[in-house]
């Protein structure tokens, strides 16, 4: 597979992100993820083969190929 970010070597692996095919650099974290998609870590919640994912876990929760996220961010308003 072709890696995602153009000069970057690494292997990728294929994910369902939100029910679609996505390329992540193997070995990322659910925290790399959220960082590649323009997400914050804050206000928003992360489900990783139907497991939802606590913030404080981002970070050490490594995405295997396969694997199926939904990420929903929460948006304030009134």
């Amino acid at each position: 597979m072709q890696n995602p970010v153009p000069g970057d070597y690494r292997f990728v692996v294929e994910v369902r992100l939100n029910g679609e095919p996505r390329e992540v650099v193997d070995g990322a974290t659910v925290a790399d993820l959220l960082e590649t998609i323009g997400i914050g870590k804050r206000r928003v919640a992360v489900e990783l083969n139907r497991e939802i994912v606590t913030r404080d876990a981002y970070a050490m929760t490594q995405i295997r190929s396969g694997d199926v996220i939904e990420v929903v961010q929460f948006v304030g308003g009134g």
